[in-house]
């Protein structure tokens, strides 16, 4: 029989003993999910230790070790948190864009549908929100492991984009639409980073943060690319 769990014997600065109640544990896990969020959007995984994250939540480390296990574990849970409301939003547009167009769907439509969920979110969801989108921008550009987490947490949603594009433009072959995702998801994260980079780059005309500028271009800029390599492919 496997022994249970032992519970930290600190909690939290100040803390009591023992095992944390359901109530005050939902809170301290949220608690340090916003800390360790915040701490690996700015520093990254490898720039965050997990003593570094119980300071930011105000906790002690065994609390993160009993609730996450290993650094790894944690970060997981960080981005587990946010990536199933964003994946079941991007549902839902897409549902509702299919029902409401059907057969008269466009890829600018389909597009849109994919990405504006985030773009909305973004807006509205707080600095929580700011912090995720800038994370999954790194581990978008991670090399040793960005690509199998990103796997492991958006390619459902990803796959049935891919679907639906090729549903809108059955002539397309699926290698150019995978190539036209690749690079809409970097074009998508690099303006949902809100990194400042086109504020100086235009010396003040463009702001990195006014999403609504984005939605005005993003969408056309997205599409138009995937029509392009569309039409020179089936003229080659």
């Amino acid at each position: 029989m496997t022994a249970a769990k032992p519970a930290p014997k600190s909690l939290g600065r100040p803390g009591g003993r023992g095992r944390p109640s359901k109530a005050k544990g939902l809170d301290l896990k949220e608690t340090i999910l916003d800390a360790a969020e915040g701490l690996f959007a700015r520093h990254g995984f490898y720039g965050v230790t997990t003593r570094q994250v119980a300071a930011e939540a105000g906790v002690d480390t065994a609390l993160i070790h009993y609730y996450f296990g290993a650094k790894r574990e944690l970060f997981d849970a960080v981005f587990l948190r946010r990536a199933e409301i964003l994946n079941q939003a991007r549902e839902a547009s897409m549902d509702a864009y299919l029902s409401d167009h059907g057969e008269a769907m466009t890829v600018e439509g389909v597009i849109e549908a994919f990405i504006d969920p985030l773009l909305r979110i973004s807006q509205d969801g707080g600095p929580g929100w700011k912090s995720y989108f800038a994370l999954v921008a790194q581990v978008n550009n991670t090399p040793a492991w960005g690509g199998e987490t990103m796997t492991r947490f958006f390619d459902p949603v990803v796959h049935r984009l891919v679907e639906t594009l090729k549903s809108v433009r059955p002539q397309a072959e699926y290698r150019d639409l995978y190539w036209c995702y690749q690079f809409l998801t970097g074009s998508m994260m690099l303006a949902l980073s809100e990194t400042g980079r086109i504020d100086s780059l235009s010396e003040g005309e463009c702001h990195s943060s006014d999403l609504e500028a984005v939605r005005a271009r993003l969408f056309a800029y997205c599409a138009a690319g995937f029509e392009a390599v569309i039409a020179k492919a089936g003229a080659a």
